[in-house]
């Protein structure tokens, strides 16, 4: 019997943020920017997977149903973490974010997260995108919505030790700055509570598709990722500093995967019609 595709759950989930989002943080997200997210990454998704197949002589209805899911789930983590008043900033994220699995990828496997690649390339590109991190406040009922959301799409992916490992390194470098610095215990708090790290570390640094595929790779890379948002956030006071961390560390990865030889992660078991699903 086929398992259920973890996706599915992902995208309801990422919608219901959306929506949480924009009707209890008073946040000026134009629903038309939302829209273009979510068109420029299908019709971006759909137009490069129709190029490769029709190069490499490959059928594409099958493929094209599937791969849309996760062009979706990029567009939503464009709308969640992305802030921008400009049309063109959102066609230049989505797109770049789409086309980074297609450009960036070793042994037919990407390795830059599409939405922080698409974020990071707007922030680079254009003077009018930024990213809020404290957009979600610090309300301790946030948290458990999204531990909780996020552990059960991790239990079904069987990524959680990449969260696990990310949250427990840079909660430990927190705690030790605290008490070095002699700070109070609220302060600890609120920079482990923030929604925009949380949603960072639940949902795209668990993304089974770029993230190393061997265990003790994916602990080795959270733990570095968590030491060098930490190095960014205090010593260089980069307020955007675990998605500068996740790009600038994510070729990272292909020397993991080559020095821990694992299986590759797969959505779906698949025929051998719609193999070239599971790279994209």
């Amino acid at each position: 019997m086929q398992r259920k595709d973890p996706r599915d759950i992902q995208i309801l989930f990422l919608s219901l943020f959306l929506i949480l989002g924009i009707a209890t943080r008073d946040w000026t997200l134009q629903p038309q920017i939302i829209v273009v997210a979510i068109a420029t990454c299908i019709a971006t998704q759909w137009l490069a997977t129709t190029l490769q197949q029709h190069l490499k002589l490959q059928p594409a209805t099958q493929l094209q149903l599937s791969s849309l899911k996760s062009s979706l789930i990029t567009a939503l983590g464009l709308s969640l973490l992305l802030r921008t008043n400009d049309y063109s900033t959102m066609v230049l994220a989505a797109t770049l974010a789409i086309l980074s699995k297609f450009l960036f990828q070793v042994d037919r496997k990407h390795f830059f997260n599409p939405a922080n690649f698409g974020i990071i390339c707007a922030l680079i590109f254009t003077d009018n995108a930024w990213v809020s991190p404290g957009q979600w406040g610090d309300d301790w009922w946030y948290f458990l919505l999204f531990a909780g959301t996020g552990g059960l799409i991790l239990k079904q992916v069987g990524r959680w030790d990449t969260s696990a490992t990310f949250f427990g390194a840079y909660a430990t470098l927190e705690a030790l700055r605290n008490l070095w610095l002699g700070y109070t215990w609220d302060v600890y708090c609120h920079h482990l509570m923030s929604g925009s790290l949380l949603i960072f570390a639940l949902f795209m640094l668990t993304d089974p598709r770029s993230i190393p595929n061997a265990r003790i790779s994916r602990l080795l890379w959270a733990f570095c990722i968590a030491l060098f948002t930490f190095i960014l956030q205090h010593q260089f006071f980069v307020a955007t500093a675990p998605f500068w961390a996740l790009f600038l560390l994510s070729p990272l990865t292909i020397l993991l995967d080559y020095l821990w030889s694992a299986p590759r992660f797969i959505w779906l078991k698949l025929s051998s019609k719609q193999l070239l699903v599971a790279n994209n």
